[in-house]
């Protein structure tokens, strides 16, 4: 099998039922969920097994939705039938719910940072906004844009925000705060999030 195919030589590329320029709007938007993705992993390579078996459970899991969610915003199809469904939302709900349980009160914003997994974990959360916004965009622009895909973003990046927290829980490593902010949170609140 042949990796290259010459195909795309000219600025167009596949989609499940149609052909678009690599540009296009719609491929920006489940490109960027690909880069994502490739963070989630990165981070996943920088977790010790033993201390979060159970995040590494969750990102797993995650990088499989969102190759679901690439391939929902892909399709083109007169009749479409999308993978990523209302019930992976449900369980990020859950998952941060959890989380935030055992997340250290936060009275103001932090700034990106402390282990290198933690690190990373912000990063995917910002690209994870990226591909929120670009999302948002088709949905504006074109018709048949499967709405669960934004939903599960939007949730995903409440999620890297407590993830990235406990990876410095876990490991010692306080968060880094933002150090002209006010207490913008209540001191007694571990439900904070970084966006809605």
């Amino acid at each position: 099998m042949k990796i290259y195919t010459r195909t795309g030589d000219k600025g167009q590329t596949s989609l499940i039922g149609g052909r678009v320029d690599k540009d296009s709007l719609r491929v920006e938007a489940y490109g960027t969920l690909d880069e994502l993705n490739s963070f989630v992993g990165k981070a996943m390579t920088e977790l010790e097994p033993t201390i979060f078996k159970d995040m590494l459970e969750d990102l797993e899991t995650i990088q499989n939705e969102l190759f679901d969610g690439g391939g929902d915003l892909a399709n083109v199809m007169k009749e479409r039938h999308y993978k990523l469904s209302e019930e992976p939302i449900n369980v990020l709900e859950t998952r941060i719910d959890q989380l935030m349980e055992e997340a250290p009160p936060l009275e103001r914003f932090i700034l990106p940072g402390g282990a290198p997994a933690a690190a990373t974990l912000h990063i995917a959360r910002t690209v994870t906004r990226r591909a929120e916004r670009l999302t948002v965009t088709l949905m504006k622009a074109e018709q048949d844009v499967p709405t669960t895909v934004a939903r599960y973003l939007n949730r995903l990046s409440d999620y890297l925000f407590v993830a990235a927290r406990i990876a410095n829980a876990r490991l010692n490593v306080p968060d880094n705060e933002y150090v002209r902010s006010a207490k913008v949170f209540k001191t007694d609140s571990k439900n904070a999030k970084n966006e809605n």
